[in-house]
């Protein structure tokens, strides 16, 4: 048996579908994972290990000793400091740490090239390998055009680049003949990197204006993160065709006919795209609850293979900005006939899922089917309706649960009573929620930030989030049975280095998390802290000990949603990975009727053809994870841009601020009014020498005595802004310590007041991430994309 299961162990190694996993991970694609074999799989691995036919790599990843000697020479993104040095960051996250790049080893890449890189020496520091190397060739750049501010230097016309993915001034030299003036915001496309000692040279190719102009920051970021333009014109004339041969009444014959079925859509206030509905019944047959999840059914509108098929897969995504959409559709789709609005027929792909008395869910069926919205709610108004408020507020003024149908009332009410009997069995179940603040950013008319408000925290979005996520995981279950690769939304389980981290913070902050650290302890971790000042850095710690959500066709699971099989299915309109799933339910309706399924006959088995391979959905779920990344970041940027011309206006007032992060050249406090993040460094911070612990989380003055850890709520002033880098200095004047309340307000009330003297700081980088590094989000663009509840939907 020992010998049989070693010999699988190698065999699977040695396949070229093999991606370096931990033994965890290595029992789960093996099918070992179960308690009843893992034991002998364990032992099998540690003879081999003994043997030395298989190694531990660097991550703990199990490896042959030729993949682990393969290694040292690697592929991975680039990422530069303004100092002169940068880290590698690998491929493949699994191979090991970040490579350190010294100053002059980078072979001129700039941030986000990507490059092959060599490990030259290893070291140790604070219990773990630390590596170091070089770039030794630049596979891909990752940008050409770059937005910036035209200046003229010692006689030279240059654009100095906003952001920090190119540190270095870019000559232009047509900028002479182009009679541009100084500080103007300008595209510039290089001719010439910054490799082998020269400088970077470009050509203006577009005039975006001043900065502060209406859409000039938006424009930019556009530019800076590549994203896409308008829709080709083969494009729209798709959605156009696909729009003429739409006819209701001819669909009706061939799908289940819900017009009749009281049903109604809950969304943001200024939602346009509405791509999910909801029905509620009770059983006849059993007394059980049967709840309908009807998603807008984009497939039958964006044939497979079509010029407008292939522009929404390279889009990925729908990126929102505010104020602002970059549409994967062309709107006349998305936010027309695709999207459910009240009172009209429209197209669906719906899940069926009936629970039992604890809320469990004991069947499920899909079809294609037709409805008739009878009401489009928004969060806060279906939230008054089920509250039973005496006036609901509408946007056309406000109501009384009089004015709505008496059917829509009884329905909420009964959507809101299985909700809360699901988001209780999610949380037994041992799904992760985590309680972090947020803002919405307010504008003006000229698309300029002039205040920020909480978000919306009614229950309504976790009703919605709750059934988004057991459809999601219905058509996950029905996927998974009939053996097909689909697009899954993998979560993988934190890493041992970030669990050793929190357990770390935790344990400087006064709480204890046992040696194995599972779901149920962070879950009691969470409960310990609710309410208590300790709270929000509890929460932002558990939330960097996450890894990031993923699309992959690969068995991994759902970490902080406790879910064995997970998937996207719920926003077609906006995410190309719920369109692979759309069609997958296509080819199962096509291959269920061949069987015999709407025949009342004896039924073969369900067998799909034509359908995508493993590698193909490798493939996809690659690159929509990379549109994902890329729009995400993209919106932070805006976002940050945005607050920065704001704080540009509040120089030398006070706030009240929580610290986010503790690093070696300084500590970073977020502003609470706005959840944006400063640096104040230590030669700037309350005249004193500082001895760092930033596993901890903690510094303590060594004159003083003071002590400053993250979640310390703090008094601080805004010392200096660049929003061109991307930087926000604060002088902190008060800490507070963290029995006061993050969100209190400041003397002034509002977050300005009375101008104090601050000292200047020095080179602090602005934004919402967290302490200025990559923040891991357990939620990144859940099934309404975004929210609280669970992690990385």
């Amino acid at each position: 048996m020992a010998d049989q299961l070693q010999t699988r162990i190698l065999s699977h190694l040695k396949s070229d579908r093999y991606r370096p996993a931990k033994p965890r991970g290595l029992a789960r694609e093996l099918d070992l994972h179960h308690e009843e074999s893992y034991h002998a799989f364990r032992d099998a691995l540690r003879e081999l290990m003994h043997e030395g036919r298989v190694v531990l790599g660097a991550a703990g990843t199990v490896l042959l000793p030729s993949q682990q000697q393969a290694r040292d020479e690697f592929t991975g993104t680039y990422r530069h400091n303004r100092r002169g040095f940068g880290f590698v960051v690998p491929t493949d996250s699994t191979a090991h740490e970040d490579l350190y790049i010294p100053e002059g080893n980078n072979a001129g890449a700039i941030t986000g090239d990507v490059v092959r890189a060599k490990i030259e020496s290893r070291g140790q520091r604070d219990g773990k390998t630390i590596y170091s190397g070089r770039i030794t060739e630049i596979l891909q750049r990752s940008q050409k055009k770059f937005v910036g501010s035209l200046a003229k230097v010692g006689g030279d016309w240059v654009v100095l680049p906003d952001g920090n993915t190119l540190t270095e001034v870019i000559l232009t030299p047509d900028a002479a003949s182009r009679h541009i003036k100084p500080g103007t915001k300008v595209v510039v496309e290089l001719t010439q990197y910054p490799e082998k000692g020269l400088r970077p040279v470009g050509v203006i190719t577009e005039v975006l204006g001043q900065q502060g102009d209406k859409d000039v920051d938006l424009r930019g970021v556009i530019v800076q993160f590549n994203l896409p333009g308008p829709f080709p014109d083969e494009v729209l004339a798709n959605a156009r065709e696909s729009i003429d041969h739409f006819d209701p009444e001819r669909e009706r014959a061939t799908r289940l006919d819900m017009t009749d079925a009281v049903v109604c859509t809950i969304d943001p206030p200024d939602a346009k795209d509405y791509d999910d509905a909801i029905s509620l019944r009770q059983r006849p047959d059993t007394g059980y609850w049967e709840l309908g999840v009807h998603i807008a059914d984009v497939s039958f509108f964006v044939p497979a293979g079509s010029a407008l098929d292939e522009e929404a897969r390279k889009r990925g995504n729908s990126a929102y900005f505010p104020g602002h959409v970059i549409p994967m559709l062309p709107e006349i789709l998305s936010n027309g006939v695709c999207s459910l609005q009240e009172g009209v027929p429209r197209l669906c792909k719906s899940v069926f899922i009936t629970y039992d008395d604890d809320a469990k869910p004991i069947s499920a069926k899909f079809a294609n089917t037709i409805i008739h919205s009878k009401k489009r709610l928004r969060y806060i108004e279906a939230q008054a309706i089920i509250d039973k408020a005496a006036e609901i507020p509408h946007p056309d003024g406000n109501k009384r649960i009089g004015d709505y149908p008496a059917d829509v009332v009884d329905l909420l009410g009964q959507m809101n009573d299985l909700a809360k009997r699901l988001h209780k069995r999610r949380l037994a179940q041992g799904q992760l929620t985590l309680d972090l603040p947020s803002m919405s950013l307010v504008l003006d008319e000229e698309g300029r930030v002039v205040d920020a408000v909480p978000e919306d925290e009614s229950f309504t979005h976790t009703l919605i989030e709750m059934f988004m996520v057991e459809a999601n995981e219905a058509v996950a279950r029905l996927l998974d049975s009939l053996k097909v690769p689909f697009l899954r939304r993998v979560h993988p389980e934190p890493e041992e280095r970030g669990s050793e981290k929190l357990r770390t913070f935790v344990s400087v902050a006064g709480f204890k998390l046992p040696k194995d650290l599972d779901r149920k302890a962070i879950q009691q971790l969470l409960a310990s802290v609710k309410g208590k000042p300790e709270a929000f850095a509890i929460n932002l710690a558990v939330l960097r000990s996450l890894t990031r959500a993923e699309y992959s066709p690969e068995v991994l699971g759902h970490y902080a949603l406790a879910s064995e099989h997970y998937c996207h299915y719920t926003s077609p309109i906006r995410r190309y990975a719920d369109l692979t799933v759309h069609r997958l339910l296509d080819a199962y309706f096509a291959a269920r009727t061949a069987a015999g399924g709407d025949t009342g006959k004896k039924r073969r088995k369900v067998v799909l053809d034509d359908v995508p391979s493993h590698d193909e959905m490798v493939e996809i779920g690659r690159h929509i994870s990379f549109t994902e990344r890329r729009a995400e970041d993209a919106e932070r940027e805006l976002r940050q841009v945005k607050l920065l011309e704001l704080m540009s206006k509040h120089v030398g007032e006070e706030f009240t601020g929580v610290v986010t992060g503790i690093t070696n050249f300084g500590v970073f406090v977020q502003i609470q009014t706005y959840l944006l993040d400063g640096l104040i460094r230590y030669e700037n911070l309350m005249d004193d020498w500082w001895d760092v612990d930033a596993a901890a989380g903690s510094i303590r003055g060594q004159r003083t005595g003071q002590k400053i850890t993250i979640g310390d709520v703090c008094r601080v002033i805004v010392a200096r802004v660049d929003t061109a880098r991307r930087e926000l200095d604060l002088s902190i004047t008060e800490v507070l310590g963290r029995g006061a309340r993050p969100g209190a307000p400041t003397p002034s009330g509002d977050g300005g007041g009375k101008k104090k003297h601050a000292k200047q700081g020095g080179g602090g980088r602005g934004g919402g991430g967290g302490g200025g590094g990559k923040a891991k989000h357990p939620v990144q663009q859940g099934p309404r994309g975004g929210g609280r509840q669970g992690g990385g939907r």
